[in-house]
């Protein structure tokens, strides 16, 4: 469908902030700065075309012509709605600026290592970077809000023309819902206080070890549970410290060079720390990661109760709801008599993928009311999550369906939405194409852009 992409045009705008044109095309001339499209006031030279080339690269993404030829057809969408948004006096919004200027600014160094390594890559002082980026985002602010104006200017949908919608499309057209469940879970935890000061301890004497001449590096490749550096001797590299947790950054920043840290406990686990390097808010560090681990006992202690309360629950003693208020240990959770949702949407009903495969395992096939084995599993905890033993009841279950307007209303609307934005979005660009000065250099006559409307730009 014509203009599908214009989703895309954020991303776009985002590309366009590296300025270095090592791997650039040659073109007849050469690569010179010359504009090659002039979108009513604005305009697009080569220079910036290859930038964003480069940066689709660097994202693994094609570079020859067709990729050209698209990325040229996506700036010049950008601009037609970025002189709208100017036309219409929208704001920018400068709290989003910065925040991302500040996200790429850290990035963009820990991907090359230093400010230095930064200003070498790109020709340029970092002041003058964070000038150009915080420039190209502000347009990217208006640009973004200006689809936002157009979309929101979409009159709020009724029942009816979600109905009339529906009836108007292909069935093969609606989405297929694929099989939900809705489930409640009891959780125990192992002695985690046990466990912490065994890894504690654990940790202590591999720090005595470096102190008494042993090589961190070494012992990081032997215990370290980090499998990101511990191949690299547990040597992460220099990185700003806001990529990292705050309560690591802040003991890292307050070491001495090759001081070796007291134990840091983040949510991925324990840590001691040897700092490398320090420059500015970034640095270059070495650790070990350890994690509680469990024995058996602990299984079967946790097993063993929830075993007992399955027989209870299924002897119909007590209720799932007032068992989990009562005896789950997962504060998510036990409020809601043990009702689980998923963290990220807050909705009630799983697919598969957003189950944690222990947990699907466990009720793949279930009924609705019946309860789960006891099973060891894992909570939200962290970036892996702790060790978390539970039994988990079968809700509900919703299988896979195409949608209808009865039981997936929420679903249609939300389709029916998009595809009206989609439509108001793509009578704008069509529309500005055709009622604003537009020069494309003949250089791209020969591309095959997606909206016919551009070939008549070129210049003579």
């Amino acid at each position: 469908m014509t203009g599908i992409r214009y989703i895309k045009i954020m991303a776009v705008a985002a590309f366009a902030v590296i300025s270095t044109l090592a791997s650039a095309q040659k073109y007849p001339d050469g690569i010179v700065d010359k504009t090659i499209a002039v979108i009513g006031n604005e305009k697009i030279t080569i220079a910036e075309l290859e930038e964003e080339i480069q940066m689709m690269q660097a994202y693994g993404m094609g570079s020859d012509k067709n990729a050209r030829c698209e990325a040229l057809e996506e700036m010049m969408v950008a601009k037609l709605f970025l002189m709208q948004a100017r036309v219409d006096s929208l704001t920018i919004n400068n709290d989003m600026v910065e925040s991302e200027l500040k996200n790429r600014l850290d990035n963009v160094k820990t991907s090359l290592g230093s400010e230095e390594a930064v200003e070498e890559y790109f020709g340029k002082p970092i002041y003058k970077l964070r000038q150009e980026w915080r420039e190209a985002l502000q347009d990217q602010s208006l640009t973004q809000q200006m689809q936002g104006k157009i979309s929101s200017d979409i009159p709020e949908l009724t029942p009816y023309d979600v109905r009339n919608y529906v009836d108007s499309i292909d069935q093969d057209e609606l989405p297929m819902v694929p099989i939900k469940y809705q489930l409640s879970q009891i959780c125990v935890y192992p002695d985690r206080e046990a466990a912490n000061l065994a890894v504690k301890e654990r940790l202590l004497a591999i720090r005595e070890r470096i102190i008494n001449g042993e090589k961190f590096s070494t012992l990081a490749r032997l215990y370290s549970q980090d499998p990101g550096s511990s191949r690299k001797g547990g040597e992460l590299g220099m990185a700003s410290k806001s990529i990292f947790w705050p309560v690591f950054s802040d003991a890292a920043m307050s070491l001495k060079i090759g001081v070796v840290s007291q134990i840091v406990e983040t949510p991925d686990g324990f840590h001691i720390i040897e700092v490398l390097e320090k420059k500015g808010d970034m640095f270059n560090a070495r650790h070990i990661l350890m994690k509680p681990e469990y024995t058996s006992v602990d299984r079967e202690k946790g097993f063993k109760m929830l075993d007992s309360l399955k027989t209870e629950l299924l002897n119909e003693a007590v209720t799932f709801e007032l068992a989990a208020r009562f005896y789950s240990e997962d504060p998510a959770t036990r409020t809601n008599g043990g009702q689980m949702s998923d963290p990220n949407s807050g909705s009630s009903y799983f697919e598969i993928d957003q189950l944690k495969p222990q947990d699907y395992e466990a009720i793949k096939n279930l009924e609705v009311g019946q309860i789960s084995d006891p099973i060891e599993s894992l909570d939200n905890e962290g970036r892996s999550g702790n060790t978390v033993y539970k039994i988990i009841k079968v809700d509900k279950i919703i299988p896979a369906h195409t949608a209808t307007f009865q039981n997936d209303y929420d679903l249609l609307l939300q389709q029916a939405k998009n595809h009206m934005s989609m439509d108001a979005i793509n009578k704008f660009i069509n529309s500005k194409i055709k009622t604003t000065y537009i020069i494309i250099d003949p250089l791209f006559s020969d591309c095959e852009f997606e909206r016919e409307g551009w070939s008549e730009k070129f210049r003579k």
